[in-house]
């Protein structure tokens, strides 16, 4: 995964949009100020006849308590002991009883006979293969033990904590967090995921079902407003992805850069977001599944305050933009990821790029 950044300027963006425009601030239509004497409305052009939105959270809006995370890890870090105890004390017994097996299955002429491949607990593998003795289970599990309403952070130690309107769904092999595009339909990290005022990449693959509005996957920062945020958007009447970020501390129009795909099917359909940004050039860039999409010079991005969060972000100081859909395979980088490593990521086989974090892979 990589930023393949290697132009030298962004492209300009044609005169009605297009495949992997960049939009800067100023002509974002998308991001309205406030009116004078008047909070901030949220995110996104008004509803139409056609399209409606749930209403943004206001002020006074009381999310879900947030966790003890020392608490938490605590716990966790309590029971992660306590299981590999008892894994480490079923594979001791395992290698006992598969001892005792091979000496009772030798036949007359000295050769095993054939048996059953035994795993650490003792019971048939369905792979065939016995699984390793220091083998810890808490890998298994896409939450933190004992927290089933929290992510767990495969590269790192950033839980995710699930709203009230957020779920999981457990497939066949893989478990994807669902939201319902309501005010309490979210997922909120312990911290910032990212220094977004240094190279990073961010990238998840999405499910949307909706056709219009503004919804984004993830974000991150709970102030005036988002450091970067990516997800889907209606843009000039176009069904488009988008990945933008806030230049500036105030979260105005103004300061915004984005770059935006608006020829792609956006609905109902898998797709893999991926936006980079590359410090040392001042670009960012959108990647749709292993595609470069576009890309846009930035002066840099602002480090507002706030964690991660997954199926929101924040705009004049409100939450909005909540995701309607599904999401998995979520990963941050601490560098522009590149055409290669994209790959790689489509596959879901990173390879040797080791992502900072990880949900739901």
């Amino acid at each position: 995964m990589t930023d393949g950044m290697d132009r030298p300027h962004s492209p300009q963006p044609p005169a009605s949009g297009g495949y992997g425009y960049p939009q800067p601030g100023p002509s974002n239509p998308y991001q309205p100020e406030p009116a004078a004497g008047q909070q901030g409305q949220g995110f996104g052009p008004p509803p139409t006849a056609e399209e409606t939105f749930p209403p943004p959270i206001p002020e006074t809006f009381n999310s879900a308590p947030t966790p003890d995370w020392q608490a938490m890890a605590d716990a966790s870090e309590a029971q992660r002991r306590k299981r590999r105890t008892l894994v480490i004390g079923g594979g001791a017994l395992a290698v006992v009883l598969v001892a005792a097996g091979t000496a009772f299955f030798l036949m007359d002429d000295g050769k095993p006979a054939d048996k059953p491949a035994v795993s650490a607990s003792g019971s048939p593998s369905p792979s065939g293969a016995a699984k390793s003795p220091t083998h810890n289970p808490d890998d298994d599990y896409p939450t933190v033990p004992g927290e089933p309403n929290v992510l767990r952070d495969y590269n790192g130690k950033t839980g995710i904590a699930l709203g009230p309107g957020a779920s999981l769904g457990e497939l066949s092999m893989r478990t994807e967090v669902r939201f319902k595009g309501t005010p309490d339909s979210y997922a909120q990290g312990a911290e910032a995921a990212v220094d977004v005022t240094k190279s990073f990449s961010v990238s998840t693959r999405v499910y949307n079902t909706t056709e219009g509005g503004s919804h984004m996957a993830i974000s991150q920062g709970d102030g005036d407003s988002y450091s970067f945020e990516l997800g889907f958007e209606v843009v000039s009447g176009k069904k488009a992805w988008v990945f933008r970020v806030q230049t500036g501390d105030k979260g105005q129009a103004a300061t915004a850069q984005q770059v935006v795909v608006d020829n792609v099917d956006t609905t109902k359909k898998w797709a893999l977001l991926t936006g980079t940004y590359d410090a040392e050039k001042k670009t960012i860039a959108l990647w749709v599944d292993d595609k470069q999409a576009g890309q846009a010079q930035v002066s840099g991005i602002w480090a507002g305050p706030g964690p991660v969060q997954l199926g929101r972000a924040r705009h004049h100081g409100i939450w909005s933009a909540a995701w309607e859909g599904a999401l998995d395979h979520i990963r941050i980088f601490d560098q522009a990821v590149n055409q290669e490593q994209i790959t790689a990521l489509k596959n879901n086989k990173p390879g040797r790029t080791k992502p900072v974090h990880a949900w739901l892979v």
